[in-house]
């Protein structure tokens, strides 16, 4: 069974086969998440972003991770929020791509950020239930595909959202988050 954890750090030093950036749709670097992946990881990343040109909003794209302790970066690009049908679908589609892009690329373990919850604006309880269930629904149709997913958050609240959201997914009748 695959282990889905929630801690509180700096995703630039988990040591994952994939960490998940928060991208724009041009993937030209930015702030927060985004601003500390490149940093850390180094210009091979954003000279990699470039050649790929952009993405859309609610899917991926991948790059090698440069100086992080991983081999991918996963550049997903979360909605920015306006309350619409379609930010839910977009916030649990790029999660999900990410996953398929792990199992693609051959990765066993993911590290994602709270996508969406910092200059999107996404409410971190809506957007940690979105992500939450995407990802234990993708789990329990991909059985054994993954060993490990952590949900790295910058702060204790978000942490506590996140953590939050687990438990919600095991009393609708998932599996929860061991």
């Amino acid at each position: 069974m695959t282990a889905v954890e929630f801690v509180q750090g700096d995703i630039t030093r988990v040591a994952v086969d994939a960490v998940v950036n928060a991208a724009n749709e041009h993937l030209a670097g930015g702030g927060g998440v985004d601003g500390a992946i490149h940093r850390a990881g180094g210009p091979s990343i954003m000279k990699e972003c470039r050649k790929i040109g952009g993405c859309p909003t609610g899917s991926a794209a991948a790059t090698a991770a440069g100086n992080l302790p991983a081999r991918w970066v996963f550049h997903a690009v979360g909605p920015r929020y306006g309350g619409r049908e379609k930010d839910v679908e977009q916030l649990a589609s790029c999660h999900l791509k990410c996953l398929d892009l792990a199992v693609e690329k051959g990765c066993r373990s993911v590290a994602f950020p709270a996508i969406s919850t910092g200059a999107y604006g996404y409410p971190v309880e809506e957007a940690s239930v979105i992500a939450v269930g995407a990802v234990r629904g993708w789990l329990l149709r991909n059985p054994g595909k993954l060993d490990r997913v952590v949900f790295v958050l910058f702060d204790v609240p978000t942490l506590r959202a996140y953590s939050a959201a687990c438990q919600g997914v095991s009393e609708t009748g998932g599996r929860g988050c061991e």
